[in-house]
């Protein structure tokens, strides 16, 4: 059987996905805002453990078309570890189509272009990079760990090794003072590594992580729903290259779907007059009771 540690996080668009846990946690697990893997230890699990799974999985669901690998960043384990997981998957799942994990900047930039290009022809067809914001300010405000130029760099590498690429970045993480700043440089790293799919997020401060406590306390400055808006606007109008774009996570204020530049048009003017039906109240996924 698949033994699962809770949580489990997986995109949306993974909604149909035979999940394996690879790792448990998240490598990095500094980022302020972030309270997804904070209860856990991270390691990686025995290899035999995650095989003897797939294998299991493998003649209860012979029919599985997807795979989505967990939990916060998998592609930080040993390349041969993960090429002998895409391996048992393949021969295992005979309909398997696609695999996907997970991935961060860090992990993107310790790989080689021939590791990467090796995990990309075993299988592993698409990287959900959480970018966040393009601001360098936000970025160490955040505990992120890279900069905008590593950022850039990560995302082409992936792409140069033929990955599809998803990024995400979360509306709100400039709080009131650099929120300008934030939109504008985040278009920028969509405009230099042109991501397959480009999606915004909407900030939820979590309890018991820093940025809550921040919040609390004055330091960050939370955003209201129209300067949220405001925002999405300015991040949209900026983006020149071709993308998918989402806003269906369900922490946006409106769902959203658009090819841009495309539909650029016609999303401003909707972006537009959604602005003046938004009030300028405190987001509603924000929570700032006890820490």
């Amino acid at each position: 059987m698949i033994r699962y540690e809770e949580p489990v996080f997986r995109p949306p668009s993974e909604a149909k996905s035979l999940i394996f846990q690879i790792t448990l946690g998240c490598s990095y697990n500094r980022c302020t805002f972030c309270g997804m893997y904070k209860m856990k230890r991270f390691r990686i699990r025995p290899l035999e453990e995650v095989i003897e799974e797939i294998r299991w999985a493998s003649k209860e669901y012979p029919f599985v078309r997807r795979v989505f690998l967990a939990d916060g960043d998998p592609l930080c384990v040993p390349t041969d570890y993960m090429l002998r997981v895409l391996g048992e998957l393949y021969r295992g799942f005979p309909r398997l189509e696609r695999v996907g994990t997970y991935a961060t900047p860090q992990n993107l930039l310790e790989k080689s272009p021939d590791e990467l290009r090796d995990i990309r022809e075993a299988g592993l067809k698409i990287l959900y990079v959480g970018v966040e914001s393009g601001s360098d300010r936000v970025l160490e405000f955040v505990k992120k760990g890279v900069n905008q130029r590593q950022i850039v760099e990560a995302l082409v590498k992936a792409k140069e090794a033929g990955f599809t690429v998803s990024t995400t970045f979360i509306l709100g993480l400039g709080g009131r003072d650099w929120w300008e700043e934030h939109a504008l440089e985040s278009a920028k790293v969509v405009n230099e590594a042109v991501p397959h799919y480009t999606a915004a997020l909407t900030l939820m401060l979590i309890p018991k992580t820093v940025l809550h406590w921040q919040a609390q306390r004055g330091i960050f400055k939370v955003p209201t729903q129209r300067q949220i808006m405001k925002e999405m606007l300015l991040f949209v109008e900026n983006i020149e290259v071709e993308t998918v774009f989402r806003s269906n996570h369900v922490s946006n204020l409106i769902p959203i779907k658009a090819n841009l530049p495309e539909d650029k048009l016609r999303l401003s003017n909707e972006l537009a007059g959604y602005i003046l039906m938004t009030p300028e109240e405190p987001l509603p996924s924000t929570w700032l009771g006890p820490f």
